[in-house]
C-alpha cells in the first residue's frame, strides 16, 4: 500500500459553505495487514441509518477548517483523539444525495479499541484492505434516477458488512491511489429507479 500517492494527490474541491462536511478515512496497521476503520450508523438516525461510513459530519461554526471538522467528529463518534491522528492526505470532495459537499481526509491511526457514541454510532468496524480489494467481494451497479441522473454505485461486501453510497465512492478513490486498484468496467446490474426495472 502506497500512501505516498495519497499524500501527493491534489484534490478536486467543491465550494459550498452552507453544506460543508468532512470525514476521516482512518488507516490502521494490524498483525494480519492494513485495515480501514468504519462506523455503522445508528438505526435511529434521520440520514443514512444503519449504513457504513467513515467517522465525520457537518462543519460547525467553531471548526477552524474542515480538517478540524473531521477531527472533532471522529472524537465525538469513536473517541479518536487528535494527538493520535497522523494526517496523510486529502481525497476529492464528493456531493452526497443529502446535498452535502464532503471533504475526505486520510490518516494513520493506532490499532486499538474505539468506543462508539451510541447516539450516532452502532458499531466501530475494522475492515481489512485485503477483503476490500477482493474481486469476489465487490459489485457495481449503474442506476438511472429521475432526480440524480446517471450514477455508478459501488458495493463492498466484507465480513458481513456492506460499504456503498458516498462512502463507497470515497473508498474507490482511496484504493485507486493507495493500491492502483480499479473496479471492473462492466456493471453487475443496471437499474432504472423510476420504472423499478433491473437487468
Amino acid at each position: 500500500m502506497d500512501l505516498g500517492r495519497v499524500a501527493a494527490h491534489e484534490p478536486v474541491t467543491i465550494e459550498d459553505e452552507d453544506r460543508d462536511a468532512a470525514v476521516l478515512a482512518p488507516v490502521v496497521e494490524r498483525p494480519d495487514g492494513p485495515a480501514l476503520v468504519f462506523t455503522k450508523r445508528a438505526d435511529h438516525l434521520g440520514e443514512h441509518p444503519g449504513q457504513m461510513s467513515f467517522p465525520g459530519g457537518g462543519r460547525e461554526p467553531s471548526d477552524r477548517d474542515l480538517r478540524a471538522t473531521a477531527l472533532r467528529e471522529s472524537n465525538e463518534e469513536v473517541g479518536l483523539r487528535s494527538e493520535e491522528v497522523e494526517f496523510v492526505g486529502q481525497l476529492d470532495d464528493i456531493r452526497t444525495t443529502s446535498s452535502y459537499a464532503v471533504t475526505p481526509f486520510v490518516a494513520r491511526v493506532p490499532d486499538r479499541k474505539y468506543t462508539p457514541d451510541e447516539r450516532e454510532v452502532a458499531e466501530v468496524v475494522f475492515l481489512p484492505i485485503s477483503g476490500l480489494t477482493d474481486p469476489e467481494n465487490y459489485e457495481v451497479e449503474h442506476r438511472t434516477h429521475p432526480r440524480y441522473g446517471e450514477a455508478v454505485v459501488h458495493f463492498f461486501h466484507v465480513d458481513g458488512y456492506t460499504v456503498w453510497g458516498a462512502t463507497g465512492r470515497i473508498l474507490v478513490q482511496f484504493l485507486d491511489l493507495a493500491l492502483d486498484w480499479e473496479p471492473p468496467r462492466e456493471p453487475d446490474r443496471v437499474v432504472d429507479t423510476e420504472t423499478e426495472t433491473t437487468r
